[in-house]
């Protein structure tokens, strides 16, 4: 294993802990200018997000209604009542996003599916960064301030819900994570820098509460007051 990739596993709780864990809960509030270009604007209403870390699995609820929820995998989402009838369910959900740009609207499903691989992305890095097929590599750092991130490039297997196949992960002298850096390919591919903030520590595990996603730049800087996505994570538990 790459020693710098060994050395972040380690630093947010290490893959024995991961391990043990088969669920990840947390209440959620998101926000930012994405979700009003796609016609889906944020009532900052607190969600619970349910992810099983193993597999790409994950689950909102409410989502559109009190008594609904999403089931999301990479190859299908779903909107169903919380006793599993389904409200509405799309297979290969990532077929319908072809020929999308920026300001292509989302229905619901969209949004269901970007919700459902980027909250698990989030809950489930680094070590997100050892499933199998996926293959990581060093980069430079990336110079933030008066520091200096060193930086993994992770490169996702075919089948893999996330934002893009390639992804680049940056960590402090902690080695916790400090930014992540992608192409939201399901919105025209455009390019966002998201920084970390407000680690916790819960069962063993150390995970980033807030995250904010900026535009970024031809020189890889976040583009500042374009913030397009953000999460607010609390009451983070895992069984």
């Amino acid at each position: 294993m790459n020693t710098m990739l060994a050395e972040v596993l380690e630093a947010h709780g290490g893959t024995h802990r991961w391990n043990e864990l088969t669920v990840v809960r947390a209440t959620v509030v998101s926000d930012g200018g994405l979700f009003a270009l796609k016609g889906m604007p944020q009532d900052g209403t607190p969600r619970e997000m349910t992810v099983w870390p193993h597999e790409q699995h994950a689950s909102v609820r409410p989502f559109g209604a009190p008594d609904q929820k999403t089931d999301f995998t990479p190859d299908r989402i779903s909107i169903e009542k919380l006793d599993g009838r389904v409200v509405a369910e799309r297979a290969a959900p990532r077929a319908s996003f072809a020929g999308h740009d920026l300001n292509t609207p989302w229905d619901p499903l969209d949004r269901a599916y970007f919700n459902g691989y980027a909250l698990w992305t989030y809950l489930t890095t680094p070590f997100l960064l050892v499933m199998p097929g996926v293959a990581v590599t060093g980069i430079q750092p990336w110079r933030e301030g008066g520091e200096l991130w060193p930086g993994l490039r992770a490169t996702f297997p075919p089948g893999f819900a996330g934002h893009s196949t390639e992804q680049d992960f940056y960590f402090g002298p902690d080695r916790l994570l400090r930014r992540h850096d992608y192409h939201v390919d399901i919105a025209g591919g455009f390019a966002a820098a998201q920084y970390v903030h407000d680690i916790v520590e819960v069962d063993g595990i150390r995970l980033p509460t807030r995250r904010r996603a900026y535009r970024r730049d031809a020189d890889g800087r976040a583009v500042p007051g374009q913030t397009m996505v953000s999460i607010d994570l609390s009451d983070v538990h895992f069984g």
